[in-house]
């Protein structure tokens, strides 16, 4: 998707909207380009010697060592995490307003880590530089391998700073950027044979096969991907996105708005007025659970109360933005099975 085009995007609805890009967000891509599929050699642990990874730019990074020094998105950052690899430096929503972790900081303690920018289009260019990072690793929500949550207006100073790498989870489904982020783990010191890493790939695969099974008994079911702000609802496509493209190919009967609709947000996701918030029906509605949007409980609209799924209480959150772990995003296939094994028909 060409910048020309995001442009156009509303600032809102840009992060409010499951995978959509930011504008701010986007930064060129940094290192060297190779044709060769990507991925590290390293097999379970950190080389003493020269470390090289590549992303899904095809840009190799190439360091005498494995970095220590790692600056991350936030989200990035929880999924490393996960894997055991400690990552002191982030950017991207880290905190709440009253100092809590934010949903996309996983299990990390965000007491103790360095942030460069908590919020959209922040990032201090300063304390990065006295930071002194090894590599700046984030995600890529589009084709040209723009840098997630990298401000547009500082992006030059910050790629001179530091190599950048990114996993993509722009167009593909889910279990590629999941097996990206696990080598690039690996490359940086992360054990995948151990006994916690394995049993969770075991159980992602597992929660996969009742979601497929969920999806296959009960078709009937409809299933809405929404994110709500003050004056508008968004209702997302199952295009683009790692979740929903991958729900989609194992059954999951995903409302998706007619591309005309959706043409003015890149093919996204069509904005509704809360008045039109009941255009498609749905029995299942998985609501946005970042920060920057508006969560049901707080949702006020009385169009939105009278819809028949939030009157049977079938609203489940959704994590457009992943954190790409086995551990992080099990549950998240698992709440959609089980919703679709209970669900009523009420649309």
């Amino acid at each position: 998707m060409s910048n020309a085009r995001t442009a156009r995007f509303s600032r809102r609805g840009m992060l409010a909207a499951g995978g959509a890009l930011g504008l701010g967000a986007l930064v060129t891509a940094c290192g060297s380009e190779d044709s060769k599929d990507g991925g590290s050699d390293a097999k379970g642990v950190a080389k003493s010697g020269p470390w090289s990874f590549k992303d899904d730019r095809g840009m190799t990074v190439s360091l005498d060592k494995a970095p220590t020094r790692i600056v991350a998105f936030t989200g990035v950052a929880a999924a490393l995490y996960d894997y055991g690899i400690d990552v002191k430096g982030v950017f991207g929503p880290t905190r709440t307003k009253d100092g809590k972790a934010d949903v996309q900081a996983g299990d990390m303690d965000v007491s103790k880590l360095t942030v460069f920018g908590n919020r959209f289009d922040q990032f201090n260019v300063e304390q990065y530089a006295a930071f002194q990072p090894e590599v700046l690793i984030t995600t890529t929500f589009d084709a040209a391998g723009s840098l997630w949550y990298v401000p547009l207006a500082s992006k030059d100073k910050i790629a001179k700073l530091a190599p950048s790498v990114a996993v993509s989870v722009f167009d593909r489904q889910l279990p590629k950027p999941l097996q990206r982020m696990a080598e690039l783990a690996e490359s940086l010191g992360a054990d995948l044979k151990a006994a916690k890493a394995v049993e969770a790939k075991k159980r992602f695969e597992a929660a996969s096969e009742r979601l497929r099974k969920a999806a296959k008994s009960r078709p009937e079911i409809k299933v809405l991907a929404g994110s709500a702000s003050d004056a508008i609802f968004y209702v997302s496509g199952s295009n683009f996105s790692i979740d929903l493209e991958y729900f989609k190919a194992l059954g999951v009967n995903l409302v998706e708005p007619p591309e005309k609709a959706k043409k003015a947000n890149g093919g996204w996701f069509e904005n509704l007025s809360w008045e039109n918030v009941d255009k498609y029906p749905a029995d299942i509605i998985m609501m946005d659970d970042r920060a920057s949007t508006i969560q049901p409980a707080d949702i006020t609209e009385a169009t939105w109360k009278k819809l028949p799924a939030v009157k049977a209480g079938q609203v489940i959150s959704r994590s457009p933005e992943p954190i790409l772990s086995y551990d992080k995003c099990t549950p998240l296939v698992e709440n959609l099975a089980k919703a679709i094994e209970s669900a009523k028909k009420v649309s």
